[in-house]
Parts: C-alpha cells; structure tokens; sequence
C-alpha cells in the first residue's frame, strides 16, 4: 500500500520544523542539543510503553486478529515473467470465468496453540476486487478464471495462524493465487496521543512494517525522510509488553530543500524475539501497520 499523503506531509512539515530549530543553535551548544534529543526521544518511548502495558488497549489487541505479514501469497514457485510481476505490482487483473456467489458468513482463525477466534468473511467478488484495483484490460494483465475456498498460513500479532482463504486461479499458472478472506479485528483505541510537538530530528512516524524475522529477534520497518538529511534512524524500547520503535531522522539540513519524503527499509534488532509483544510507533502511539512497500496488500490500520 502506498503511504498515506497525510502521513508524507506530516513528516515533511516535522523535518522543516526541525532544520529551523536546529538552525537557529550556536555551535558551542551542539552537545546539549544531542542529549535533550536523546533524552526526549527516549522519555516518549517511555510514555507509550506506559500506557499501553497492562491496558485495556493491550488486552484487546491480544484477543483481536491481526495480520502481521501478507494476506497475499502468490503461486508456489511466484511470478513467473517480469510482465507478470508488472501486472502484479499494478494490481492490474482480468476476470475470465466465474467467482461463487454465496460463502460462509464467518470463518475460523486458528493459531497452533490451540486458540481461535471467529471472524466475518469477505466474499471471492470482494477479495478479487482488493487485488484487481486497475481493473484494466491491457498488457501485461494476470488473467483469474475461477475461485474456490481454502486455506492459508500467515504470521499474525499472536504469532502464525491458519485462516480461510480464497484460492484465485491464474491463467498458466498450476498452482493458486491465496487471499485471506477474514476480516482483521477493529483496532482498539491507543491510549496515548500522538507526538505533535517533537521535531523530525527527535521524533518522526513510521512508514509500516515489512518483516518480522524468523527468529523473531529482529524486525524491518520503513521509515520516511526528506531528500536534505542523512538518512532515518530508528531506535528500540523494550518491555515486557511491548517493543516501541522511534523513528528520527539524522542531521535535517537548512535552507532551501526539494518538498521529497523518501523512504527506506531499517532493521531493528532485539534482545529477544518478538512473541505476543505489541510493536508499536513511538510518534503516532499506535501499534506498527504491516505491509509492504507499494504492495497491494491492505493493511488492518
């Protein structure tokens, strides 16, 4: 999914203020700068971990189904041609047959400890339409001929579950398209408010995530900067409830600059694994949105 234009604007507007702040300090009083950074940066963390560690907020986020990973898996073996790979990038699908018509009203989501939950469906025309957004019928196009119900195995915030899927049927292709037909929980409300008040070079939003590691020690997330500074940096938190990530962004220049947010994949490294863990956003309070850089995967934020 593309990132929201609000957010980009957000950031652009932060990474402005920040240069006019900076600016505006004398050399000799760098050093007290870094650590008032430092230490804002880190006293926000705090805040957030606070408020959600033992929250209701907590409680429900560890009952809910999240996706944490990709509610599209292509066909084993993936994409054969880079025209193929084109045509799924731009979400451009053609219909060529029939999807069904009546489904199931709701469907289980399991996890391998033995817990499951019940969750509202979407039918194969409504999952087929979150894949085929261009709806155009031009080259390269992935022609679907059929659907049927199935399974899939994705990572949620409670770690892999099996979920219903709709199985689509490519052209030329043996084996299926998968899309997790499950709606996600509603995400309970933060209990803490934004950062409004921090500069980029303290503080900025998170792009979203993209991976968790296998092992669960690390995770990639995207973080958004501007076209004058030397990159994002993103520092952890650690707690026992969650992992709050803190996005900043290095060394913002003065002066005129080109209005470009930028983004770029960070990996994060942990003491230990994820787990049930709430990974959140240490600007927006919120926990991270998974999904993967101009990917036609929804995400549950």
């Amino acid at each position: 999914m593309p990132i929201r234009a609000s957010r980009t604007a957000s950031l652009l507007a932060l990474v402005a203020l920040s240069a006019t702040g900076l600016g505006a300090v004398s050399s000799c009083g760098s050093e007290k700068v870094a650590v008032s950074t430092a230490e804002a940066a880190a006293n926000r963390a705090r805040q957030v971990a606070a408020a959600w560690d033992g929250s209701p907020s907590t409680a429900a986020w560890r009952a809910g189904y999240y996706p944490m990973g990709e509610a599209v898996q292509l066909p084993r073996g993936g994409l054969r041609s880079a025209a193929d790979k084109r045509a799924y990038q731009a979400q451009n699908f053609v219909l060529q047959g029939t999807l069904p018509a009546t489904w199931p009203k709701r469907g289980q989501v399991a996890w391998a400890d033995g817990e499951a939950l019940t969750r509202p469906m979407v039918g194969a025309q409504e999952t087929y339409k979150t894949l085929a957004r261009a709806r155009v019928d031009e080259i390269p196009h992935l022609t679907v001929t059929g659907a049927k119900l199935g399974e899939m195995t994705l990572y949620t915030s409670r770690g892999p579950a099996t979920v219903p899927a709709w199985l689509f049927t490519l052209q030329n292709y043996a084996a299926p398209l998968k899309r997790a037909a499950v709606n996600p929980s509603k995400l309970p409300p933060p209990p803490v408010k934004p950062a409004h008040d921090l500069p980029a070079s303290q503080l900025a939003p998170l792009g979203r995530l993209v991976r968790i590691a296998g092992d669960g020690r690390s995770v990639s997330v995207i973080a958004i900067h501007g076209a004058c500074d030397d990159g994002p940096s993103v520092d952890v938190l650690e707690t026992r409830g969650s992992v709050v990530l803190s996005a900043s962004v290095k060394n913002p220049e003065t002066g005129n600059c080109s209005a470009q947010a930028r983004q770029k994949q960070v990996m994060v490294k942990l003491n230990r694994p994820v787990g049930d863990r709430i990974l959140l956003d240490a600007y927006t309070g919120r926990p991270v949105p998974y999904g993967q850089p101009n990917g036609p995967s929804p995400s549950w934020s």
